[in-house]
C-alpha cells in the first residue's frame, strides 16, 4: 500500500468595498438614465448566467477457514480485450458539480475485499477492507488501486444499483498502483475518459467514491498542481500525479476524480494525512494510467525493464539541501538488493544525470527512458557521487512479480 494513504485500514471486527459617497436624491432625467443602464445590466447578466447556464476502515472477523486467492497477476491473457471508452474531444462542461455527479456516478462501485490474516494471538481471522473503483468498459471491467485489492482473497464489487458480483479475476501492476477487476456483467454503464493534459491549476473537480465504505459520494475542490511525482513506497515513485484540495477519504482510493465536463481524468489513490498537511490528495493521471489499463485488460499483466531503484527529482533547492553537486537530475534514495542497480554499484544517495543516452532531469523523465528500454538490455549510466562523476553500465531485469 502507498505510504500515506489511509486506503486499506484494517480493524478487527470483534472488539471590503469602499461606500461611494451620498450626493443626494437624482431626479428627472439623470434618473432614467440611471435606470436605463441598470436595466440593460442587469439584462447582459441574465444573459451571461444563461450563457455559461483510500479504503475504509475494515472490520475483522473470527474465521479459521481458508480463503482462495482472488487476485490473480498470472491469469491467461485476455483473447478479446473490451473495447475502452475515451473521450472523443473537448467536451462540454456540465452547469453544475451535482449534474457532473448525476453523470458518472452510475459507472462508480464500491470494493470490498476479505484476506485472511491472524491476530496478536496467533489465531486465524478474516479482515474486510472497502475502496472504490470505476467502469471502463461495458462487459465487466472496472478500473482502481491495486492496494486495494492487494492481498485479498475475495473481491466483491457492488454497482451503484445494489448489484453485487464477486470479481472473477483481479490483474494488478503494483509498480504504477493500479489493478482491474473483471465481473460477468454486460450492459454496465461506462465512465467516459478525459485528457488530464489539458488540466490547469485552479480547474474545478469532484472526487467520487465509497468514502470511508458508507456508500458513493462525492466531494469537489480544484487542482492545485499537476505533474507531481511522490515517493510512495519502497522502490515505488507515483508519477504524473494530480493533486487537488478535493477530499480524498479512506475508500476513496481507485475511484475517479473527474472534470467539470463528468470526464475521468485521475484515479484517486494517495492521501497525506500528516500532522500539519492539510488539503494535500493525489490521484493518477488518466493518460499515465490508460496504457497500463489497457495492457492489463489485453494481456492480464505489466512486464517492463526494472533497475530497482526509489528516485527523488533534484532541483536546486534540493541540491542545496542536500550538499549535492548538480542541480538536476534524480537522487538515488532507494536500492534495492539483489537489483542490476546493486549489481552496478549504484548506491543512495548517488545522483543520476545520464541513463541509456537520455539527459535526465526528473524522476518522470527517468521512468520514460526506462520504459523505452528492452528486458535484457545493457544501459550506460552517468552518475555523480559526491563531487566525482562516475559512469557504471546495468542490465536491466525484468520487473520482479509483486513489485
Amino acid at each position: 500500500m502507498p505510504a500515506g494513504d489511509a486506503g486499506a485500514d484494517r480493524r478487527d471486527a470483534g472488539s471590503g468595498r469602499i461606500p461611494r459617497p451620498v450626493r443626494g436624491p437624482l431626479k428627472g432625467d439623470s434618473m432614467k438614465r440611471i435606470n436605463g443602464r441598470l436595466f440593460r445590466s442587469t439584462l447582459a447578466g441574465l444573459a451571461l448566467l444563461l450563457t455559461v447556464a483510500g479504503c475504509a476502515p475494515a472490520v475483522a472477523e473470527s474465521n479459521p477457514s481458508a480463503v482462495t486467492p482472488a487476485v490473480d497477476e498470472e491469469a491467461p491473457a485476455v483473447t478479446e480485450p473490451a473495447v475502452v471508452a475515451t473521450s472523443s474531444g473537448a467536451a462540454e462542461y456540465l452547469p453544475s458539480i451535482a449534474d457532473v455527479v448525476a453523470k458518472v456516478k452510475p459507472s462508480v462501485v464500491a470494493i470490498n475485499t476479505e484476506s485472511g490474516a491472524y491476530d496478536m494471538f496467533n489465531r486465524p481471522r478474516t479482515e474486510v477492507s472497502a475502496g472504490s473503483g470505476w467502469i471502463i468498459s461495458a462487459d465487466g471491467y472496472i478500473v482502481t488501486n491495486n492496494h486495494v485489492v492487494e492481498g485479498a482473497s475475495v473481491v466483491t464489487v457492488t454497482l451503484d444499483d445494489g448489484t453485487n458480483y464477486e470479481a472473477g479475476h483481479v490483474f494488478t501492476d503494483p509498480l504504477t498502483d493500479l489493478a482491474v477487476v473483471k465481473i460477468a456483467a454486460d450492459g454496465l454503464p461506462v465512465a467516459e475518459t478525459g485528457d488530464a493534459a489539458a488540466l490547469r491549476v485552479g480547474d474545478v473537480v469532484v472526487a467520487i467514491g465509497n468514502s470511508l465504505g458508507m456508500g458513493t459520494s462525492a466531494t469537489s475542490g480544484i487542482v492545485s498542481a499537476a505533474g507531481v511525482s511522490l515517493a510512495a513506497s519502497a522502490g515505488q515513485t507515483l508519477l504524473d500525479l494530480i493533486q487537488t484540495d478535493a477530499a480524498i477519504n479512506p475508500g476513496n482510493s481507485g475511484g475517479p476524480l473527474v472534470n467539470m465536463a463528468g470526464q475521468v481524468i485521475g484515479i484517486n489513490s494517495n492521501k497525506i494525512a500528516s500532522v500539519g498537511v492539510e488539503g494535500m490528495g493525489y490521484a493518477i493521471s488518466v493518460n499515465q494510467a490508460m496504457p497500463v489499463v489497457e495492457t492489463l485488460i489485453g494481456q492480464g499483466r505489466v512486464v517492463r525493464p526494472w533497475l530497482g531503484v526509489g528516485l527523488y527529482t533534484v532541483s536546486p533547492l534540493v541540491a542545496s539541501r542536500f550538499g549535492l553537486a548538480v542541480e538536476e537530475g534524480v537522487l538515488v534514495t532507494e536500492v534495492v538488493s539483489g537489483s542490476p542497480a546493486e549489481v552496478s554499484g549504484l548506491m543512495q544517495g548517488d545522483v543520476i544525470v545520464v541513463f541509456a543516452g537520455h539527459d535526465i532531469r526528473s524522476a518522470q523523465d527517468f521512468t520514460k527512458t526506462i520504459f523505452e528500454q528492452q528486458t535484457g538490455d545493457e544501459v550506460e549510466i552517468t552518475f555523480w557521487r559526491g563531487d566525482e562523476r562516475k559512469v557504471t553500465w546495468a542490465v536491466l531485469a525484468a520487473t520482479p512479480s509483486g513489485t
